[in-house]
């Protein structure tokens, strides 16, 4: 018995799809749909001077209790990072050897880290518990993101340089 045309023309759709989808993952391509930073296509981009303040990068988060938190609580999307993330995109706000204070805000090196107000619970009525602030150790960077609802460095801390995959580039992305 011969396959039906239409069985063998979805099974080479679907097998080209997933060929692309691999393709793309391996080139540095990956999807945001957190609303932290535009929606869309990304790319993973090598970095090719030190990373400095300002930067927007992707990094995966390493395993402890932000990353438990963020996973069970729906802040983290589920991804091939260790630990069972997907990537992070958060802009650099601090770096090693700044001093970081958490009040009503988040204040570095003396100066207010703009959008960086601390909420007390998330946007489900759920306790919220801020980072107590201190210097950023070294091999750490301290990250934000302007989005209100961000889970970022206000509430995990620095994060090790080391979970850092690159520079995040927006190929197609838009805001809802």
């Amino acid at each position: 018995m011969r396959p039906r045309p239409v069985i063998s023309v979805l099974g080479l759709g679907a097998a080209a799809v997933a060929g692309i989808a691999v393709l793309g993952w391996a080139g540095g391509f990956r999807l945001n749909a957190t609303p932290s930073y535009p929606l869309g296509l990304w790319r993973i981009e090598r970095a090719v001077a030190p990373i400095k303040v300002g930067d927007l990068i992707f990094i995966c988060m390493p395993a402890g209790p932000g990353l438990t938190l963020g996973l069970k609580r729906g802040y983290l999307r589920a991804g091939l990072c260790p630990g069972g993330a997907g990537p992070l995109i958060k802009t650099v706000a601090a770096m090693a050897g700044a001093h970081v204070a958490v009040g009503r805000s988040v204040t570095i090196d003396g100066r207010t880290l703009a959008h960086s107000r601390i909420r007390l619970v998330d946007a489900e009525g759920r306790a919220l518990a801020a980072y107590a602030g201190g210097v950023v150790p070294p091999g750490h960077l301290y990250l934000h993101s302007d989005y209100a609802g961000s889970y970022d460095s206000r509430y995990f801390g620095p994060l090790p340089d080391a979970g850092l995959l690159g520079l995040a580039r927006p190929v197609a992305t838009f805001d809802p």
